[in-house]
């Protein structure tokens, strides 16, 4: 397998799973969360690179260089000038020592001492030039080996650091918000597609439940047609059998649904294509009760991750501006160098004792002065970014309540349609079986029996679509506010 290739998907248990082991295995296994988690990392290494600027930053480096020709320096030839000069030494007396034998052997037989008269003297000489021929110095023989290790700390730097850190900072916040965001998308797709699978699941038993009350509807009026006794006539029989055989290619097309959307519940927990989830719940519950407008808003403002991103992003333009400001500011650092060269000269030239080795300390200061107003462009650009962001919130803010508005206003909707169609549903059930019964005592037409039938099982089919839409507004309105909201059957 090649490296950053996603391992292949397992295959979907056998037996039916609950809605929350669905939504843990689909938080386990979905793709999207590393994705997602690859940002939070991406923004915490920015964050680690931000705060080493606050260390020492020491620096080594070596080298080893062979030169073409020594590095000499030639000192030209030159003459100093000597003036002429008299020198007198005047009289005097010293005592001279003649050792033994200075003479010849025996002469004299030791040492004697003579004093010996100087006169005073007049020594005159003549002015001349005194040459000193050129000199071919080498400075740097062809091998040298340097190395260094160089250290800078910043001292001060106007708030630049710390506007980088606050960005840095901000930004994981995003990312953390962004996972947030990724696993409640996964969380409310698992809920649309479980709560579709048992729609699924139901809607096909109904239409198998109503295939086999059309059957035997079928069977009756096939009786009654062949006796040739009462208003039965072939007519409604075939009526009868072309209703039978349509219910049963739409029975066929809700089987079809029902496998589909279990395995779309498959892919949605990360399984293979080929695989199939079954739900553990056989039905829809009846919703809970339903929450305020003005707490589901107000909540959220705490909870909902885009709102949370955009209060990190305007955060993080504050700590961008404090960094645009910085460059006002002048610039305090520590500076030192340990170095150590290496040459085959030995102790000559430019490599003596005293050079070959050494280090520096100082500070250096750096003071901006002109950049043709790019620092206050910089400052404008950021003012800028943060008065979007600050209106991009003012939108959000009422975006966020217009759609929690309007998905609160579809729950209500939806819960009183689930009230009225689950009295229609119970009230068709009952005129199905008056008119049956009345039905097989000839005291109705086929005609009216098979409309009860069908009116039972239409409005049984939308009883269960608006319990699914109260699930999927529910799922739908926890993203929104970013935090599980108790408005129905979850």
């Amino acid at each position: 397998m090649l490296a950053g290739t996603p391992p292949p998907a397992a295959d979907a248990p056998v037996e039916p799973i609950p809605l929350a082991r669905c939504i843990e295995i689909a938080l386990q296994q979905s793709r999207l969360r590393p994705a997602s988690q690859f940002g939070v990392d991406l923004a915490e290494a920015q964050h680690r690179q931000a705060l080493s600027a606050y260390w020492p930053q020491v620096k080594a480096t070596a080298g080893y260089q062979r030169l073409d020709e020594p590095l000499n320096f030639l000192f030209p030839a030159s003459a100093f000038p000597i003036p002429s000069q008299t020198i007198q030494t005047p009289a005097g007396a010293m005592t001279v020592t003649i050792p033994a034998n200075a003479f010849g052997p025996g002469f004299p037989p030791q040492n004697v001492q003579m004093p010996v008269a100087v006169p005073a003297q007049t020594i005159t000489t003549p002015a001349q030039q005194f040459g000193v021929p050129a000199q071919d110095i080498q400075l740097v023989q062809r091998n040298v080996a340097a190395g260094s290790m160089d250290m800078k700390w910043l001292l001060y730097d106007g708030g630049m650091r710390q506007g980088m850190r606050q960005q840095t900072t901000a930004n994981i916040a995003v990312q953390k918000q962004e996972v947030r965001r990724t696993d409640l998308e996964i969380v409310e797709t698992v809920k649309r597609y479980y709560w579709g699978a048992v729609l699924a699941l139901q809607l096909h038993s109904l239409g198998r439940d109503a295939l086999g009350r059309m059957e035997g509807t079928l069977r009756l009026t096939e009786g009654m047609y062949k006796a040739g006794a009462g208003k039965v006539a072939k007519t409604d029989y075939l009526d009868n059998l072309i209703m039978v055989e349509s219910l049963r290619a739409m029975v066929a097309t809700l089987e079809k649904n029902e496998k589909l959307s279990q395995a779309a519940l498959a892919n949605a927990l990360g399984y293979s294509w080929s695989s199939s989830v079954r739900p553990a719940d056989s039905s829809i519950p009846a919703p809970g009760p339903l929450p305020a407008l003005d707490a589901l808003v107000g909540e959220s403002y705490k909870f909902n991750p885009d709102w949370a991103k955009l209060e990190s992003a305007l955060v993080a333009a504050e700590g961008a501006l404090k960094t645009a400001k910085s460059a006002y500011h002048p610039k305090l650092a520590l500076t030192g160098e340990i170095r150590r060269w290496w040459n085959s000269g030995g102790n000559s030239g430019a490599f003596t004792a005293q050079n070959r080795a050494g280090w520096t300390a100082g500070v250096g200061v750096e003071i901006p002065i002109f950049n043709g107003f790019l620092t206050q462009a910089k400052i404008n650009e950021v003012r800028a970014q943060i008065a979007q962001w600050k209106e991009k919130q003012f939108l959000l803010r009422e975006g966020l309540g217009l759609q929690i508005r309007d998905v609160v206003l579809g729950l209500e909707a939806a819960v009183k349609a689930d009230a009225a169609t689950a009295l229609a549903s119970k009230s068709a059930e009952e005129s199905r079986d008056l008119n049956t019964r009345a039905y097989e005592s000839e005291l109705v037409e086929t005609e009216k029996v098979i409309r009860a039938q069908l009116m039972e099982s239409l409005m049984t089919a939308q009883h269960y679509l608006a319990r699914y839409q109260i699930t999927t507004l529910s799922a739908r309105l926890s993203l929104l506010v970013g935090k599980e909201v108790a408005a129905a059957a979850r």
